[in-house]
């Protein structure tokens, strides 16, 4: 199997299972948060939506700075609604699914740069960043599920049943 092939199907499936917790965004809990060092709800919520983002950087990119010196230029657009988190996800998720198609495995083996004002922090093939791309994603709609069961929402089956869901997906 090609790596582009492999990444793209763990895509596909990351998408649906983000997708299925992002269907039980609440409204109006934007700003809700477990914990005073605990990041906002909205903004967690947005990133499980984009985080595809990051893989069409990582492969139409040769680096990016997260913490430029100047000051980031990516503005999150604040979501409030479900259908606006499924919306970004779709768009995200079509933008890593086309970089995919425009890429070699040739091209996914060269190494992509994570900076923090100018410093690497971060180097490795880009299907390897990739890769931690995923887990990075999965491991925040985990924190985002916490979230969802904190203010008395239902929590999707994900990698298998919730006490809402009872289904194996």
């Amino acid at each position: 199997m090609k790596l582009t092939e492999f990444l793209l199907a763990e895509l596909d499936r990351e998408v649906e299972r983000s997708r299925r917790a992002l269907e039980e965004v609440p409204e109006g809990k934007y700003d809700w948060k477990p914990h005073e060092k605990s990041m906002i709800f909205g903004y967690l919520a947005n990133m499980v939506a984009t985080i595809p983002m990051w893989i069409s950087m990582q492969i139409s990119q040769d680096e990016l700075d997260v913490a430029p010196a100047g000051g980031g230029k990516m503005e999150q657009k604040k979501m409030e609604t479900s259908e606006e988190f499924i919306a970004a996800l779709d768009k995200a998720a079509a933008g890593a699914r086309s970089a995919f198609e425009k890429t070699t495995d040739e091209h996914l083996k060269t190494n992509w740069r994570l900076l923090a004002r100018g410093q690497v922090v971060a180097e490795a093939p880009r299907f390897e960043m990739i890769q931690d791309t995923i887990g990075h994603w999965a491991h925040h709609r985990g924190q985002m599920t916490v979230y969802l069961r904190l203010m008395g929402a239902k929590v999707p089956a994900i990698y298998g049943p919730s006490a809402d869901d009872n289904q194996f997906r």
